[in-house]
């Protein structure tokens, strides 16, 4: 009877062990995988500038970078200005943000960024290197 208690003991530990092992696998690759913003190509927001309304869009290079040029209507606000503190430019949460920098690096982070401070309707827009329509120099 001590024979078939062990046995029983035994299995059940081991099952449980097996069980949470793979549920906290499945947790982190799930909670790692999930992108929650959209990426589209540039060809892509171009035909949504032209069709919709009250997005913004959001430059993420430096300040000297935006200046040389940038798509029109484009506001900068460089990646490492995107932190804790509240960005006066974006005031509505649930506004279309469109982002991009040069090549489509830092427009991932900026997006990423964007999303974990609460906005919700964030969309990258990759590289202005892939950008064909007009652009403009100076700053607005």
């Amino acid at each position: 009877m001590k024979k078939i208690l062990f046995i029983l003991l035994f299995i059940t530990v081991v099952l449980t062990g097996v069980t949470a092992k793979s549920k906290s696998k499945t947790d982190a690759v799930s909670s790692s995988s999930i992108v929650p913003y959209k990426t589209i190509t540039m060809a892509e927001a171009a035909k949504l500038m032209d069709s919709e309304k009250g997005y913004v869009i959001v430059d993420v290079r430096t300040p000297a970078e935006y200046k040389e040029a940038h798509i029109p209507g484009a506001i900068n606000i460089p990646l490492d200005t995107i932190g804790d503190n509240r960005i006066s430019q974006l005031q509505k949460r649930d506004q279309m943000i469109m982002v991009y920098c040069r090549t489509g690096v830092r427009s991932r982070q900026a997006s990423e960024k964007l999303m974990n401070k609460g906005y919700t309707n964030v969309v990258n827009i990759g590289g202005i290197t892939s950008w064909t329509g007009k652009t403009v120099s100076g700053s607005k």
